[in-house]
């Protein structure tokens, strides 16, 4: 069993390995609310799984080291054991899916551990690594359900509630439950009337709906941007975790992490990757009851593929009303497009891109469409140029 004198020890085995991440205060997340964030982003590695492993790979008896240490990963928790192992003198062999991010491969590779690419996805690597781990002797670094890891994970707690002892509520993002089994233990420990709430993308509810149903259930398929908690099955150590110690748990949408990350990028200048911005997301949406509380929202890594996050900003801009694509029907003669073009200019609104493209079979045959891309401010600044053009004569199609 997990105790709290485990995560003590941990916090200070790990005071030469991991980094101290202070409270940031938050205004724009929820004004309804007095919200903190805990940035692991800016953890080493950029995200919180190197307390977990660290801590873990501290443990090992001489013999274990002197084999060296395996792990299976997408990512954050390959880096986490890669840099431990190193701060160690230990070898590390990491397999990864052969789809993973090149940025995460090299990271894992920079941390010193030897790459083993598996092709498939997380399970055949996962099946790997068990392999060469009864071929190799290596000792296997579970990615959160081993109790050192869970202990590592729990020292996030400690320090939430050292620098902040009269925390209502503490959010947490769940993948398979090493995180939030830490953090609510040790919280609840120090003050039984702290509330943990644990957060899962919609599209990846293993814990949620394990919880729910009293039992450890596996989904078939897991599909979100929050790829650091796409986890198909919780822990059995972390289920039971969760049920002592969580209050509840509850899902956001892909349109609301997109919305999180990009409201923290501009709003605090932090980078957090979708596993990491579902806390951030329940706050700001109301999915856990945080008005008038003090809440600290656990913002779990930031190792996002540049990729994504252009794609996350673009959805991001479009859900909160600030970039808007109009399909405009005009009679194709001179002078159509300056009609548009100053009635948007006149109402603020910043045209990026302009597609024009003649009428298709059934429509008039002189007619054409007018696609346009705007930057505006919100949803109401969207109506008033849309109401603008039908009111000047504009069909908006």
């Amino acid at each position: 069993m997990v105790t709290l004198d485990k995560v003590y020890h941990a916090a200070h085995v790990l005071k030469n390995v991991v980094r101290h991440t202070d409270l940031i205060k938050a205004p724009a997340i929820n004004p309804d609310a007095d919200v903190w964030l805990k940035p692991e982003n800016l953890q080493v590695t950029g995200s919180f799984k190197v307390r977990g492993s660290g801590y873990m790979i501290s443990q090992l008896t001489e013999e274990e080291k002197a084999k060296g240490v395996i792990a299976c990963s997408a990512g954050n928790h390959a880096q986490g054991v890669a840099l431990a192992a190193t701060k160690y003198g230990i070898k590390s062999v990491i397999c990864l899916p052969d789809g993973a991010p090149i940025s995460k491969v090299e990271a894992t590779k920079g941390y010193g551990a030897e790459v083993v690419m598996v092709e498939g996805v997380y399970d055949d690597a996962y099946a790997k690594a068990l392999e060469l781990r009864d071929e190799m002797g290596y000792t296997f670094i579970h990615p959160f359900d081993a109790e050192n890891v869970i202990a590592g994970q729990g020292t996030i707690g400690l320090e939430i509630m050292d620098e902040m002892p009269d925390v209502d509520a503490i959010i947490v993002p769940i993948g398979g439950g090493g995180l939030i089994s830490g953090v609510a233990l040790a919280a609840k420990k120090l003050n039984p009337n702290v509330k943990v709430y644990g957060v899962q993308a919609a599209g990846a509810p293993s814990m949620y709906n394990s919880v729910r149903d009293g039992k450890i259930e596996r989904l078939d398929t897991v599909s979100t941007i929050a790829d650091g908690i796409a986890v198909k099955e919780p822990g059995e150590n972390t289920f039971n975790y969760v049920k002592e110690y969580v209050d509840e748990i509850v899902t956001v949408t892909e349109d609301e992490i997109a919305t999180a990350i990009l409201t923290l990028i501009e709003q605090h200048k932090m980078i957090a990757e979708g596993a990491g911005a579902v806390s951030v997301a329940a706050a700001m949406f109301d999915k856990v009851p945080v008005k008038g509380k003090k809440v600290v929202c656990v913002v779990s890594g930031g190792n996002i593929d540049v990729t994504i996050l252009s794609r996350v900003i673009k959805r991001g801009l479009s859900r909160s009303g600030r970039n808007h694509s109009l399909l405009v029907e005009l009679v194709d003669k001179p002078g159509q497009l300056r009609g548009v073009s100053n009635i948007i200019a006149d109402k603020g609104g910043n045209v990026i891109s302009v597609h024009h493209e003649r009428a298709g079979e059934g429509s008039d045959i002189n007619g054409c469409f007018l696609r346009i891309v705007l930057e505006t401010r919100n949803f109401d600044h969207i109506k008033e140029i849309t109401d603008a053009l039908t009111a000047a004569g504009y069909k908006l199609v």
